[in-house]
């Protein structure tokens, strides 16, 4: 099976790229799993200052994959669903995506986020817990699961934004261009797609200039000062309230629609009554490189 998320190094910066650029790069364990042991490798390297997480294809990452009923997640489908075990998968380090998801956290290397395409749901989660995330001006970032099936996980969109902004966005679900993004302060920065690769390059060649000592006590310091704001108490009651959503009526009756029509189904019923995500207009819809000859 080919590596769902790949791992280059070149001089003191290392790329991480997920790849299932088929599906988006939804994220499944095995992805997960990948992207694990790629930061695992960065972070024992001591060759390696910065890491890039890039994404595949013609988006970064779409959220979480349950194109297949959620069959890769036994412990969860409805059929097998016990609260005590949702629970466990949710907040048991060993078993966790949010293991992963803060490795990019954790890991004492700076993680820059190169965003394009969706970042979409646990997508967004997870490119949020980089140190820096730079997105392509159209690119798309949201949280669906806003309107239903899950809640916030990482905490990341809570803690990067204000109040204002951070319970508008909690209670509309409404996505942002990475322009808007920057413009919020979501994201460090945004630039055109076809400049994204380079400017992120050049960022992470600025601070590989940089001591690595430098770089780790300086992400440490700050890191350390979110912690202490409650960080990683509200990334256990987010999963736990993810796992009940995932299991409201709604919940349930949004999986029950993919499996019997297709997920892209179950998305279109989702996006109707707000005509964005599936169904947002042109000008709300990100650029694919595919198009454009982007690599």
């Amino acid at each position: 099976m080919d590596k769902q998320a790949l791992y280059e190094k070149h001089g003191a910066i290392a790329t991480i790229t997920l790849n299932r650029p088929e599906k988006y790069n939804t994220l499944r364990p095995s992805l997960l799993n990948d992207l694990d042991a790629a930061l695992r490798e960065a972070n024992l390297d001591n060759e390696v200052k910065v890491i890039i997480l890039a994404g595949a294809g013609d988006s970064f990452c779409a959220g979480f994959d349950f194109s297949a009923g959620l069959e890769h997640y036994e412990e969860i489908v409805e059929e097998n669903y016990d609260p005590g075990m949702d629970v466990n998968l949710v907040v048991n380090p060993y078993k966790s995506y949010l293991t992963q998801f803060m490795g990019l956290w954790r890991g004492t290397k700076p993680v820059i986020a190169k965003v394009h395409g969706y970042c979409m749901g646990g997508g967004s989660e997870m490119a949020l817990c980089a140190d820096l995330v730079v997105a392509s001006d159209d690119a798309r970032i949201g949280t669906p699961y806003a309107r239903v099936w899950g809640c916030h996980l990482s905490g990341m969109w809570i803690y990067r934004l204000g109040l204002a902004k951070a319970k508008y966005y909690a209670l509309t679900g409404e996505s942002i261009s990475g322009r808007e993004a920057a413009d919020i302060e979501l994201i460090n920065f945004s630039c055109p797609l076809e400049e994204l690769d380079r400017q992120v390059q050049e960022l992470a060649e600025r601070l590989a200039r940089i001591p690595l000592t430098q770089l780790i006590s300086m992400k440490l310091i700050v890191n350390q000062a979110y912690d202490n704001m409650g960080l990683g108490s509200t990334q256990i009651l987010g999963p736990i309230l993810d796992g009940i959503m995932r299991n409201t009526p709604e919940g349930r009756e949004f999986v029950n629609v993919a499996k019997q029509h297709g997920v892209k189904e179950a998305v279109i019923r989702r996006d109707r009554p707000w005509g964005d995500y599936s169904q947002a207009p042109k000008e709300q819809r990100p650029r694919l490189k595919s198009e454009l000859g982007l690599k």
